[in-house]
């Protein structure tokens, strides 16, 4: 079936209904390509074409791109680099053609699509929040490829271009008028007709279709509009993005690379290295497991949770949310923004309104950064209502219990909420204590489950739904539907202590302590692994989630699984010091107005080592580190709590900050070999035995040869 549809008007302009049949989005694949230009051959030819509209037929977007799963075909990077020319040759074709297109944007407009309306004679985009534009490329290991490293300098100036190209990130419609992305910014409902009125008038003469690019300022003529100025912005840009990337990210070099070309005079050179460097970066192994996360969180999507079609999830359309705190203002806070109705709830007034304050502390922020309207802002507020009893409880549909991590404390609100909301969902927001204890008295055990939010709940993407012995498929189905409403990647796992993204964390961490005990210095440990990829260093991440609570975690991992978590002295003693880390001003760095200030060097003499300094190498820390937490992610696919390696990646990349171009654990011991895994484990446990003990999983595979993603490509 036809993609495209075209209507003629009687005063000559076409109007192009981009509609891919059977997708949820419009992707420009190879054979919409090919349609784009049988339509393209017919304009040149057909006189009576003055001017062309093009516009989506999708609700909410305009185009999404390129068809990824084509990128996974590619073996070469001379494949690559001429599909690159494929859609640089559409494009040109788009900016060359004799009648003019306007494009009129609703919705997302990213990757090809936006590289097909800069080649436009004219854009119109609606001011509906959901018309985002961006080059996102970067975000799957890539570069832009169909001309958006030579267009949009020109159209929005250089350092905007490198902003938007570098930084992947999505442009608002407002924002991308007022840096000339788009020519005119239109209500939805006017957005056809004002688009007919333009093609009329490029066709007639009346606007022109040749236009500058918008004003800029004094700073712009110094540092873009002369050699010696942009030489200072490219080389700015590649400290920048060598120092954010630590060189384990090729692609945003590639695009600095390729956006320079665009000065100098010789277009078809920069075109050509364009479509030279997205060859070279779409068969990197960076790319590759980038665009294997892209698909497992595509999958994830639509994974229900349950293996039962039949199994019909509650609609939620009000929540009670027990404690007041960091998390569950949070959980209120993101709620309420997609339209949920809220009971927020702690046993003393002062925190409940401490509660109410940082909920809107974080929907002001979405207003801030103009994610939000006003208006909007305004009716979330009204969607939450503070209560130190449970009046309104007995018509949520889930309640969300995020109380201190304590057995009893929660055991205790588990009880009161069953008799407060007889008929919803109880939920735990516990980070590590297994469902099943908590639950253990309850009257409808059926119906508990856990939903683990991470810290800070509105910009960490990933739930865990937990499922314990005797939690129903309803129950489960409902929350993981309500997880993806709150716009969550949601895996689900199986009870146990740590769950699986904790359990994980937990020997990695420890190990970290274990370094400390021996006289590894802090920042040598928490480098160390920040170099290997991780957003922060463990000790770092320590501080971040507070010392007080992280030991209350590892009690409770230690308990569970001390022959292999031998608990650290020296973090140990840090919290019986009383530090708390950055709460508190103090931990394993200073810190001076919430601001890390280097390493606390007084913390030094509290360690086992009393202050005693060992050297050891960057190599070693990260085997020792990591390695325990691959071997505890085989254990735990093994075991049953994840159910796939696909989970089991998604949920290390999203939820503790696994590096993302490594893909995950699994993808990782894939890329090592298990053999290999297998040598260096067992090396590891003669030395500190039994703390990495090969999984029984790893020595299976090993024996058989097998690989959790035999066939290398998207998951299951």
């Amino acid at each position: 079936m036809s993609a495209l549809t075209t209507e003629m008007r009687d005063d000559g302009v076409a109007v192009v209904t981009f509609d891919l049949a059977g997708e949820s989005v419009n992707k420009l694949s190879r054979e919409v390509i090919d349609e784009f230009r049988l339509l393209m051959d017919r304009v040149d030819t057909d006189s009576s074409v003055r001017a062309i509209v093009l516009i989506s037929g999708k609700r909410d977007l305009f185009i999404a791109g390129a068809d990824i799963e084509q990128f996974l075909e590619l073996r070469t990077a001379a494949e690559a680099e001429a599909m690159s020319r494929e859609g640089q040759e559409m494009v040109a074709r788009i900016e060359k053609l004799r009648a003019p297109v306007v494009c009129a944007i609703h919705g997302t407009c990213v990757g090809g699509g936006l590289e097909t309306a800069l080649a436009s004679a004219y854009r119109i985009a609606t001011d509906h929040p959901k018309t985002v534009l961006a080059l996102p490329e970067v975000q799957l290991g890539l570069i832009p490829g169909a001309g958006g490293t030579q267009r949009l300098p020109r159209r929005v100036g250089l350092r905007q271009a490198l902003d938007m190209i570098l930084q992947g990130k999505n442009v608002r419609a407002k924002k991308a008028l007022q840096i000339g992305l788009i020519d005119e910014l239109v209500h939805p409902s006017i957005l056809l007709d004002v688009a007919l009125d333009r093609a009329a008038k490029l066709a007639a003469g009346t606007i022109a279709r040749e236009r500058g690019r918008a004003a800029h300022g004094i700073s712009d003529v110094l540092l873009e509009d002369n050699p010696v100025g942009r030489s200072v912005v490219f080389r700015k840009a590649r400290e920048a993005t060598r120092s954010a990337t630590k060189g384990n990210y090729p692609a945003p070099l590639a695009a600095i690379d390729a956006i320079e070309q665009s000065y100098g005079g010789d277009s078809a050179r920069g075109f050509a290295t364009e479509a030279r460097l997205f060859g070279e970066m779409a068969v990197t192994d960076v790319s590759r497991q980038l665009i294997f996360l892209f698909f497992a969180g595509a999958a994830l999507k639509k994974d229900t949770g349950v293996s039962s079609a039949g199994v019909v999830p509650t609609p939620v359309e009000k929540i009670g949310v027990l404690g007041a705190g960091f998390m569950g203002a949070g959980i209120a806070a993101i709620a309420a923004m997609q339209g949920t109705v809220v009971r927020l709830k702690d046993a003393q007034t002062d925190r409940v309104g401490k509660g109410l304050r940082e909920v809107n502390g974080i929907l002001r922020d979405q207003l801030k950064r103009k994610r939000i309207t006003k208006r909007q802002l305004d009716d979330q507020l009204t969607l939450i209502g503070g209560t130190t009893d449970y009046s309104g409880f007995g018509t949520a549909q889930i309640v969300i219990e995020a109380v201190f991590e304590d057995l009893a404390v929660k055991r205790a609100v588990l009880a009161e909420a069953e008799e407060a909301a007889p008929k919803a969902i109880i939920a735990s927001n516990t980070s590590t204590i297994p469902i099943a204890q908590i639950a253990s008295a309850a009257r409808h055990p059926e119906r508990v489950l856990g939903m683990h939010f991470f810290s800070p709940v509105q910009k960490m993407p990933l739930l865990e739904v937990v499922r314990a012995q005797r939690t129903s498929d309803t129950a489960l189905a409902t929350a993981v539907a309500y997880g993806k409403k709150l716009g969550k990647t949601v895996i689900v796992v199986q009870d146990a202590p740590g769950f699986y993204a904790n359990r994980i964390l937990a020997p990695y961490v420890n190990e970290a302590g274990l370094l400390l005990d021996e006289g590894v210095a802090v920042d040598a440990i928490d480098r160390a692994l920040v170099e290997f990829g991780f957003p922060v260093g463990p000790l770092t991440l320590i501080d971040e989630v507070g010392l007080d609570i992280a030991g209350k975690s590892s009690a409770t991992m230690i308990a569970a699984f001390g022959d292999r978590m031998v608990p650290s002295v020296s973090i140990a003693r840090v919290i019986e010091s009383g530090r708390t880390g950055r709460k508190g001003g103090s931990g394993f760095y200073r810190y001076e107005q919430g601001k890390k200030k280097g390493v606390d060097e007084s913390v030094y003499p509290i360690f086992s080592s009393s202050g005693q300094r060992l050297g050891l190498g960057a190599r070693d820390i990260v085997e020792r580190c990591v390695f325990a937490m691959l071997n505890e992610a085989a254990r735990c696919l093994e075991e049953g709590i994840i159910g796939s390696p696909r989970d089991g990646d998604v949920g290390a990349v999203y939820g503790i900050g696994f590096p993302p171009f490594r893909g995950g654990p699994f993808r990782y011991l894939d890329t090592l070999g298990i053999p290999t895994v297998i040598r260096a484990l067992e090396v590891l446990d003669g030395r500190f035995s039994p703390r990495f003990r090969p999984a029984a999983l790893l020595r299976q595979m090993a024996s058989n040869g097998a690989r959790f993603y035999p066939d290398r490509g998207r998951p299951r």
